[in-house]
């Protein structure tokens, strides 16, 4: 199993091309931020509508005692949500930096 927090989005990502001969803009610079900020978001996005999935499984072997009731069931959104968040803060799955290569790409910064 891989390490997830040194998955983190490479530099490279963040830079322009070593073969760039002039220094980025600061409108690409932002336009950069936005790209991997929307990255993050996506992927955390995706994370939170898998670990939902994970919740809705039923599991005989659960204590009715313990289920949450139908409090819980308002609340396991909001629990996915933020265990999707902080998956993503510590480096997620990869997802992002594969969405936010394709997102520079189609925007022509490779």
């Amino acid at each position: 199993m891989t390490d997830l927090t040194a998955a983190a989005v490479p530099a490279s990502l963040l830079t322009p091309a070593a073969s760039t001969a002039t220094a980025p803009s600061a409108a690409e610079l932002a336009k950069r931020g936005e790209i991997h900020k929307t990255a993050q978001k996506f992927e955390a996005s995706f994370l939170s509508a898998m670990i939902g999935q994970m919740f809705e499984t039923e599991d005989d072997s659960t204590d009715p005692a313990f289920s949450g009731g139908q409090g819980g069931q308002m609340f396991k959104s909001f629990l996915a949500e933020a265990m999707a968040n902080k998956m993503v803060a510590a480096g997620g799955v990869g997802l992002a930096a594969s969405v936010q290569k394709e997102m520079l790409k189609m925007q022509g910064l490779h």
